[in-house]
């Protein structure tokens, strides 16, 4: 068995909830979804289709994950393009694609917020990249998904300092809170409407998960571990899907993350 990594446990996790013949929509700097979605295309779902908030469109087919040529499968291959406006407001809730959103912060309810950090929105201690269309689609959607490639008490809070994603909120008219979470620590669901533990990565015990999550955590009676990758998996992910390692930029922070970016666009002949 090979080694693996956290970033490639996340994927393997995301690339299990496809089905195939499911619509999957993707964000703009999200690669370990995107990663996890071919996968699962190029192992038990090759009827997937993949929606993008890059050029607003639909497409059937893939390319290696890039850095600097992301734009080409999107903008070259796609089957329909509409409009930012028209893909979240209309079509994304007409067709209900499933789709992983990446938290800031997330509570036990499955609100996410991806504003800013620090409950004064004048002076806000960190701003965020924004919700970009998760307003409109969480409050529509019956198939959300969440990861965090970073498990910590400051992403799993008690209380989110502001809600950009709709949760498990009773007497809600439409949609639903998010079904399932992935980190690099464990695998999650909304059992009565609040997250459980319902499997532990390998590696790692209930306790660490318990004191990285910022409120009280369920868990499963029938807790598991995490089933591991295989070794065709792992080949797919390394040699086929990502060989220049840009699921890897979403786990990484600081220095090591802009190293890894730099090896990345000079081995893409950016540099």
């Amino acid at each position: 068995m090979m080694e693996v990594t956290p970033d490639e446990m996340l994927c393997v996790c995301i690339a299990r909830q496809v089905r195939d013949g499911d619509l999957w929509a993707q964000g703009i700097n999200t690669p370990l979804v995107m990663a996890g979605l071919i996968l699962a295309r190029l192992t038990h779902a090759p009827n997937v289709r993949f929606a993008s908030a890059i050029g607003q469109g639909i497409t059937g087919e893939w390319a290696p994950l890039s850095v600097t040529r992301n734009e080409e499968l999107w903008l070259g291959k796609s089957l329909m393009h509409v409009g930012f406006a028209q893909a979240t407001a209309e079509v994304l809730p007409r067709l209900q694609p499933k789709e992983f959103f990446r938290p800031a912060q997330v509570d036990t309810l499955g609100n996410t917020n991806n504003i800013a950090i620090g409950r004064n929105w004048q002076r806000p201690r960190l701003r965020l990249p924004g919700a970009g269309g998760i307003p409109d689609v969480t409050t529509q959607y019956a198939h959300v998904y969440l990861y965090v490639p970073r498990h910590a008490p400051v992403v799993f809070r008690d209380r989110v300092d502001f809600i950009s994603g709709l949760g498990h909120v009773p007497g809600r008219p439409h949609g639903s809170g998010p079904r399932y979470l992935v980190s690099n620590l464990g695998q999650f669901d909304w059992h009565a409407g609040r997250m459980r533990l319902i499997s532990v990565h390998p590696g790692v015990n209930r306790e660490e998960i318990i004191r990285k999550t910022g409120f009280h955590l369920e868990y499963a009676d029938d807790l598991q571990t995490t089933q591991p990758p295989t070794d065709e998996e792992l080949r797919l992910l390394r040699e086929i899907i990502d060989p220049f390692n840009v699921r890897k930029l979403e786990t990484l922070a600081g220095t090591a993350r802009r190293m890894l970016l730099r090896e990345i666009l000079s081995a893409e002949g950016a540099l």
